[in-house]
């Protein structure tokens, strides 16, 4: 659990963070959202003492971050950033061992880290654990940064705009990849992103930062569907806002008990958007739903995504 009280930060008598308090449960994915300059690196920085604060307190896990040396506090926490920041010297499993090796484990276990990371993160340890950082694409140094950053087991991860840098393609299979890894270890992630997008999909808890306050804190679909402000409502929805809530539905919510519909079926595991997309494509006001193991299960209808 993290634990935000009060906390103030300015430079140069601007105030960035105003009197933050936030709680963050354990095992949450939290996702800081905001426009530039609204605070959410700042208050991601200040967890790990790479940012000091003016005033208030931060504790995680029950422990004050300012009783500990800054160092013992940055070995617990992963940190992972937009431009990644691996060492173009080492290999990439020598990149993965960095803070292993800091906390003096043992080698044998570090080689079995840096193992079960390329293997959860998808990269193959034969073919990447010799490679440099040049001989990879963005994506998949973006993949190893967040080993790097999960390699000492951390309570705490940090990721600050880590997917910005790289094209569509590689951003929607990292998202994808961050999502499972999160299921899998059940760590407790803040992550900071100015897309909406991105934050609706990867987070259990979205806080909308606004000039260096909490605009509004809640699920998804709680800033969807009952916005704290004009400005929430603004930054979150706008003139898509129907389109962001049904990517954060699924098609079981709307299924109907009825076997009319023919042609290619959709899972009920889908979401609307999904359907809504299958339809506009297959020139069609109704699509069949089955089970993951292909049982049919039922209709969705055009009607059934606006009801």
């Amino acid at each position: 659990m993290i634990e935000i009280e009060e906390v103030s930060k300015a430079y140069d008598g601007r105030q960035v963070v105003d009197g933050l308090s936030l709680t963050i449960p354990a095992g949450a994915f939290c996702v800081l959202l905001g426009p530039s300059g609204c605070g959410k690196s700042t208050t991601l920085r200040m967890i790990n003492r790479l940012v000091l604060f003016d005033s208030g307190a931060i504790r995680v896990n029950g422990e004050d971050i300012q009783s500990m040396p800054a160092e013992t506090l940055r070995r617990r926490i992963g940190y992972a950033i937009q431009s990644i920041g691996l060492f173009p010297h080492r290999r990439i499993a020598d990149n993965i061992a960095t803070v292993p090796r800091l906390l003096r484990w043992p080698e044998r276990r570090v080689q079995d880290r840096v193992t079960e990371l390329l293997e959860l993160l998808r990269l193959d340890p034969n073919t990447y654990r010799a490679k440099y950082p040049h001989q990879l694409s963005g994506g998949e140094q973006q993949r190893v940064g967040v080993a790097r950053a999960l390699a000492a087991d951390p309570e705490l991860l940090l990721m600050d705009e880590p997917f910005a840098a790289v094209d569509p393609i590689a951003r929607d299979a990292l998202q994808a990849e961050m999502l499972r890894i999160q299921h899998a270890t059940e760590k407790t992630i803040v992550f900071v992103t100015h897309d909406i997008e991105e934050a609706l999909r990867l987070a259990s808890v979205v806080v909308v930062m606004e000039k260096g306050r909490i605009a509004q804190c809640g699920s998804p679909l709680d800033l969807l569907e009952q916005p704290a402000s004009p400005f929430v409502a603004e930054f979150v929805g706008g003139d898509i806002g129907g389109l962001r809530r049904l990517a954060l539905h699924t098609v079981r919510d709307r299924l109907r008990p009825d076997q009319t519909a023919v042609g290619q079926p959709l899972t009920a595991d889908a979401s609307l958007r999904d359907a809504l997309a299958a339809m506009a494509a297959r020139h069609t006001d109704r699509l069949p739903v089955v089970d993951r193991d292909g049982r049919p299960l039922g209709i969705i209808t055009a009607a059934d995504l606006v009801q």
